[in-house]
């Protein structure tokens, strides 16, 4: 708690991202370009490896594997388009900016994810049944499947690392989807040796393993962002330092009527009702608020803040949406 209160302190002294040069801000937007480009780029490569390995070796679990790599392309297409959309605002179609896309963009992304690892269920679960063996792995085929699968394994690992520097939710879901192929890949290769050197069925529930991880993967991540769109409240120790940086703003207010914080996308709108004196001039009531505004807006979680001035906090509050 003390830990918050001091960092809405800073805020309060302006020790915050809005102290941050035009060319601080322009450098880190070209950085996160980078790093979805890299992203892309390497998909796209390691795709084309996987589809190679997927041939050489028949494996269910590595084309499961590959059909991740096929989804992660459209994905990143999806996320890419999101993030340029969102570089150009447009005051009279998008009042309120669109933030929202970032999260409906991640939203759409997991959702075709999760789909992925249905449809390998579905087929593993055939192949079991049926005893059908599709692996194929004889001579040096094990040798280059291992060795495109080892080092598709290692950019991808350098590309979590490199992604999870950054705080931009696509770039985060970016880290997110490079992190999963780590996992995927080094299951499908394990189950794809096992398989080839001592029970055939390793390599369908190996695939199994992998869509079932995948399934539960993307499933809390479309409920995360699910409540990003759908406003949900922030939490009470959030909502305890905004209460705190309200209370602190300025010595005449009188009392702080109404805190809310709700999601907006990957950010919060804000609602602040605080209360004034009643004989206060209207130019320096004005000045306060405005004051207040623009310091919520200056916290990196905050897109909208709105504060309302009163004199008095008897009332029903404002926006009750006929709940009394």
């Amino acid at each position: 708690m003390l830990e918050g209160f001091t960092e809405m302190d800073a805020v309060s002294e302006h020790k915050n991202r809005c102290t941050m040069s035009k060319e601080d801000r322009d450098k880190f937007a070209r950085s996160e370009r980078t790093a979805i480009q890299l992203s892309n780029l390497a998909n796209v490569v390691l795709f084309a490896a996987k589809i190679y390995a997927s041939i050489r070796s028949g494996s269910l679990a590595i084309i499961a594997s590959t059909l991740d790599s096929l989804l992660d392309l459209l994905s990143g297409f999806i996320l890419w388009f999101t993030a340029f959309k969102m570089q150009s605002p447009n005051p009279y179609l998008y009042p309120i900016g669109k933030k929202r896309m970032q999260p409906l963009g991640i939203l759409v992304f997991a959702s075709v994810m999760a789909t992925l690892g249905l449809q390998i269920v579905l087929e593993s679960a055939r192949q079991l049944v049926s005893k059908e063996q599709g692996l194929s792995l004889e001579g040096d085929s094990w040798l280059w499947v291992a060795g495109i699968m080892v080092s598709v394994t290692l950019v991808k690992l350098i590309l979590v690392i490199y992604c999870r520097t950054f705080t931009n939710e696509i770039v985060k879901a970016y880290a997110q989807d490079h992190f999963f192929d780590v996992i995927t890949n080094s299951i499908g290769l394990f189950a794809a040796v096992l398989a080839s050197t001592w029970k055939w069925w390793i390599d369908p529930a190996g695939a199994i393993v992998l869509a079932l991880y995948t399934i539960r993967t993307w499933s809390n991540t479309v409920l995360e962002n699910v409540n990003s769109l759908v406003g949900k409240t922030a939490s009470p120790d959030y909502l305890q330092k905004l209460t705190y940086l309200c209370w602190n703003h300025h010595k005449a207010i009188r009392h702080i009527d109404t805190v809310r914080a709700y999601t907006f996308g990957s950010h919060y709108f804000v609602e602040v009702d605080i209360v004034l004196p009643s004989d206060m001039p209207l130019q320096q009531a004005h000045d306060i608020g405005e004051a207040l505004q623009e310091k919520l807006e200056s916290i990196p979680d905050i897109e909208r803040a709105f504060v309302h001035l009163d004199y008095e906090y008897t009332h029903r509050p404002e926006h009750g949406n006929g709940q009394f």
